[in-house]
């Protein structure tokens, strides 16, 4: 199924994003925790693919499976940082091949080698320029893209960084994504901002529970999350205990969620993190909103 289908219901869902083994000894281990958090019957699953490709099979087989045992509907991530038309091309037909539907098309994340590159010869320089391949292909992917509630790290602001997002849903987007957030506030004036813009396609809520503290630098590296003042407390009371902070860490990504569905998104994307017990409780914390109690 079409994940564009799933959002335009307008009902209260939740999916989850998985990533696959770095190595093919992993596989196995990771395979059993995806099955896991398959089993509670998410409206769609993703699964991130390695800088570079690196594990790009890894990404398709896993998504094959949980596909084929369980029917939910799977979303391909697909990355072309510094990538040759032929290798995406080749990526593409192997997606199609394996029956994926779903594919969220990423610029992917500069490696330290690629930093001080030249990328003016690179053939894909921004996510644009994939997902404009990826409407020309004979594939009917719909498409997912990614957005930033706080400016992508490398826009000058949010008004510039809101124009290229508007190049790429022009360019054939069927649905967003957003970066990890923790302060709801920010996501609705983004929201805001985007509809005035002119973007007008469904946008998935991605929430990150941190039940490690050691998260926290992470979170920050990656997308420059705000940390709400609650949040920075909890982390401070709670993050050298591992159980209270798990504990601590799935409450607060609880009450952002049900403020989410409250506040009329009923869209949740939770970043796993491979961890079933986490999708679990989360999960069942909003079970009666979900319609799963």
């Amino acid at each position: 199924m079409k994940i564009k289908k799933i959002l335009e219901a307008g009902v209260p869902e939740m999916s989850f994003e998985v990533f696959p083994p770095k190595t093919e000894s992993a596989f196995e281990s990771v395979q059993g925790a995806v099955r896991e958090i398959a089993a509670l019957r998410p409206s769609f699953m993703s699964v991130t693919y390695g800088a570079g490709g690196g594990t790009s099979q890894y990404t398709l087989d896993i998504a094959k499976d949980i596909k084929k045992a369980f029917g939910v509907p799977m979303l391909a991530h697909l990355t072309c940082v510094s990538s040759t038309k032929e290798s995406v091309r080749a990526r593409i037909e192997a997606m199609k091949d394996a029956g994926i539907e779903n594919v969220m098309a990423l610029r992917g994340d500069l490696t330290p080698e690629m930093e001080g590159a030249d990328r003016s010869r690179w053939a894909y320089r921004y996510a644009v320029d994939l997902i404009r391949d990826l409407k020309e292909s004979s594939a009917d992917f719909c498409i997912g893209g990614a957005c930033y509630p706080e400016v992508h790290p490398e826009s000058a602001n949010q008004k510039e960084d809101i124009k290229y997002l508007k190049e790429k849903v022009d360019a054939g987007v069927d649905f967003l994504t957003t970066q990890m957030f923790f302060d709801n506030n920010l996501l609705y004036s983004f929201l805001y901002k985007i509809r005035e813009a002119g973007i007008t396609v469904p946008v998935v809520a991605g929430i990150m529970p941190i039940t490690r503290a050691t998260q926290v630098a992470r979170a920050i590296k990656l997308s420059g999350s705000f940390m709400p003042h609650r949040f920075v407390s909890l982390v401070d009371r709670f993050g050298s205990d591992p159980d209270a902070m798990k504990q601590a860490g799935i409450a607060y990504a609880t009450d952002q969620i049900i403020d989410l569905y409250a506040n009329g998104i009923t869209n949740v994307h939770v970043y796993s993190m491979n961890q079933p017990d986490v999708a679990a409780k989360i999960q069942a914390n909003v079970s009666a909103i979900l319609g799963k109690a």
